[in-house]
């Protein structure tokens, strides 16, 4: 049997499931969720069609779609980075499609450790669960770094570094939204040089940000202004935030050409190629910002709604990028989070199931989780109710 698996710990939502078990809310109201990370805005128009065309169907259903991805595709993804973070790629050499960025980021970990008895991958914390899964079942150590706002891997011990071969990131950061700085990109970057690891940037909500002349800084970005190239640097992102489209499973990886020749080499083996219909419209999807700077106006809109309501009740500011807020609560989160469902029939997500303890600390512990997915009518009557509840605590 396999040593690793009995280490995985319990996956938030099924936690989160087990605190609501024997449930019964309180009122007729309608169940409003704003625990999952779920887009719910439509996806666009042309997708929908694009999927729908019978030859497309046909074309992707009746072959094996290759690896490595069709050319098209992979030309696509290198020129919006090209676009969006003004870093040229070869999409012969530094760009792989991948099936969302879930897969992707654990696998990419999979195929980079070494399986080095103390080996560490560096992760924020509260984090998204498939960082600590991939080390763990690598038989890695992971190292959370304290992340209620941006990570702060600058008070890592010099020790820990000597001993990690990856660190995730997630910029912007889940749960809080908060966006690291390129001069916090590149001191990472510096660090991954002077101690050989490898940086794996998740920015797949790198498009959900709320002022539009401050777009996010990626990794790659970051690592190419400095002067320090791309070596040890792997950034992913999806469709999923971007295009409103999670459930089309499509993302990408791109960076550091040695690093993307072992993952494509790793994905031969792992048989996670995508279909060429869903090829097909990624391509249309990545070849469009129109769609998407209509999706981030609307959760603008939630955002600007939302707040003031929320601010009643809560301490709280407007993150810069995601599509979470990220309070404090009056007292236990998860006591919170089974009362607010109890009474309100509204579900969030307690912070410390996003978090680890460390030295004795869970950084997410006292706060919740809350995700503006569903529409606007239904987040800003969601907020009336939370706010009023947790004002009704004191």
């Amino acid at each position: 049997m396999y040593p690793y698996i009995d280490g995985l710990q319990p996956y938030p939502f099924e936690r989160l499931n087990e605190l609501k078990a024997g449930l019964a809310p309180r009122t007729n109201r309608p169940h409003v969720a704003l625990s999952i990370g779920e887009p719910k805005h439509a996806p666009p128009d042309f997708i929908i069609e694009a999927l729908g065309r019978e030859e497309l169907l046909r074309a992707g259903l009746s072959a094996y779609p290759p690896t490595r991805g069709g050319d098209e595709l992979r030309g696509a993804i290198a020129s919006w980075i090209g676009c969006r973070f003004g870093v040229e790629l070869d999409p012969t050499t530094d760009v792989l499609p991948v099936n969302g960025t879930r897969e992707a980021l654990f696998s990419f970990g999979q195929a980079m450790l070494s399986g080095r008895a103390g080996a560490r991958v560096l992760m924020p914390n509260p984090f998204y669960q498939i960082y600590e899964g991939t080390a763990l079942l690598k038989g890695a150590e992971p190292y959370y770094v304290p992340a209620t706002g941006v990570p702060d891997f600058e008070d890592v011990p010099d020790a820990v570094w000597q001993e990690t071969e990856l660190v995730y990131l997630c910029n912007p950061g889940n749960p809080s939204g908060a966006v690291m700085s390129e001069q916090a990109l590149v001191w990472l970057v510096e660090r991954a040089h002077e101690h050989d690891f490898v940086i794996a940037a998740d920015e797949c909500y790198s498009e959900i940000y709320h002022d539009e002349d401050s777009p996010p800084v990626g990794l790659l970005t970051a690592a190419a202004r400095a002067g320090l190239g791309i070596a040890r640097c792997v950034a992913f992102n999806s469709l999923s935030k971007r295009s409103s489209l999670p459930g089309l499973r499509s993302g990408y990886a791109a960076g550091d050409p040695a690093l993307m020749a072992r993952y494509y080499d790793y994905r031969t083996y792992h048989g996670c190629a995508m279909p060429v219909h869903v090829a097909a419209a990624s391509i249309l999807a990545w070849s469009d910002e129109t769609h998407v700077a209509a999706n981030r106006a609307a959760y603008r809109a939630k955002f600007d709604a939302v707040a003031p309501v929320l601010a009643r009740a809560f301490e709280l500011e407007v993150p810069p990028g995601g599509f979470y807020f990220w309070p404090e609560t009056p007292g236990d989160d998860c006591e919170f989070t089974r009362a607010l469902f109890e009474r309100e029939n509204i579900t969030v997500l307690p912070g410390s199931y996003l978090g680890r303890e460390q030295d004795g600390v869970n950084p997410g512990s006292g706060r919740i989780r809350i995700a503006l997915v569903a529409p606007l009518k239904e987040c800003v009557e969601a907020a009336e109710r939370l706010a009023a509840f947790a004002q009704d605590l004191g």
